[in-house]
């Protein structure tokens, strides 16, 4: 059966915001790197509008070749003038709490999306891609959102487009990092770093224990995730190698519980890393904070605690439930 709405259609559409950034820094004299930042950007709208029928080795070297502009810090934001704090503050005292309303309609509408929009047929037609529902709903429910902040707002179609270009300039290179790092996890568990994984960990620690195959799940989601910065990315080779060789093969182990915990130790190396920039750069890159490892001294503390007791309670509950 064929569908309508693909997530092709979504990268389609993420193609062509992306293209508009790339033109209107092309447009910019103003701009410190105009050149290397419309490129980069020209380059990320082609792997969303053309990524299906390029050859998978070209959009490799078009990756590459955007590293190598981020690598030379020639993709860096424009000049461009901010709206005045004080005309920000006359908008935030006017719209007060109703400014969220079309934040909610995200997962509203998501999950409307996703119990409902995969039903909708017309003939040999699906409304939606029914293997991808979850994602096209949410992409929907996006757009359901942005249009019910233009009416909330009324602000002008030029307001959108200046600002949407802004803040993603001004997020810069680190927005392609949960690709490329979770293609990176996908190369990891094909290439069979997983099998490795666990030999050395079978020969350096005593696994025949059922704690110290937990610590060593849990140590190795957290090393992996801040190496990788993505827990997804780390959960298919440490649970491939790890979780479920020693904890569920071996000692019989729970796996729902092991790797929803599993999960939830990686994400714990998420706070610790700069690698996940989206997490922890960007946010003092938006905050212009002049350390720019600010946010993660400060989450070093709950990180370290947070896995601890995680690490314990995966102990208790994977053998017991």
């Amino acid at each position: 059966m064929k569908s309508i709405l693909t997530l092709d259609t979504i990268y389609y559409l993420l193609g062509i915001i992306v293209a508009f950034i790339a033109i209107r820094i092309a447009r910019d004299p103003n701009h410190p790197n105009r050149l290397g930042s419309s490129l980069f950007w020209a380059l990320f709208s082609i792997t969303f509008l053309f990524g299906n029928v390029i050859p998978p080795f070209y959009v490799g070297c078009l990756v590459i070749i955007m590293v190598l502009l981020a690598s030379f810090n020639r993709v860096t934001k424009s000049n461009e003038a901010e709206t005045p704090a004080e005309e920000r503050v006359a908008h935030a005292q006017r719209l007060k709490n109703k400014i969220f309303l079309p934040a909610l309609f995200i997962p509203i509408f998501t999950i409307i999306g996703t119990l409902l929009f995969g039903k909708i047929k017309f003939g040999n037609w699906a409304l939606i891609d029914p293997e991808k529902v979850t994602l096209i709903s949410l992409a929907i429910a996006a757009v359901i959102a942005f249009i019910a902040s233009m009416g909330v707002t009324k602000a002008k179609m030029d307001v959108p487009v200046k600002e949407g270009s802004r803040l993603l300039q001004a997020v810069g290179w680190a927005v392609i990092l949960p690709q490329m790092l979770a293609a990176l996890g996908g190369i990891f568990s094909k290439s069979g770093v997983g099998t490795v994984v666990s030999d050395i960990v079978s020969d350096v620690l005593p696994t025949n224990y059922a704690f110290v195959a937990v610590l060593a799940y849990c140590l190795g989601m957290l090393l992996f995730t801040i190496v990788m910065g993505n827990a997804f990315a780390a959960f298919a080779v440490i649970t491939g190698g790890i979780g479920l060789p020693l904890i569920v093969h071996m000692h019989g182990g729970n796996p729902a519980i092991m790797a929803a915990l599993g999960m939830f130790a990686g994400y714990c190396g998420t706070l610790l890393t700069p690698i996940a920039a989206n997490f922890n750069v960007v946010p003092a890159m938006l905050l212009e904070l002049k350390d720019k490892n600010a946010v993660i001294k400060a989450q070093v503390p709950i990180a370290l605690s947070v896995f601890v007791i995680n690490t314990l309670l995966m102990y208790y509950l994977v053998y017991h439930f």
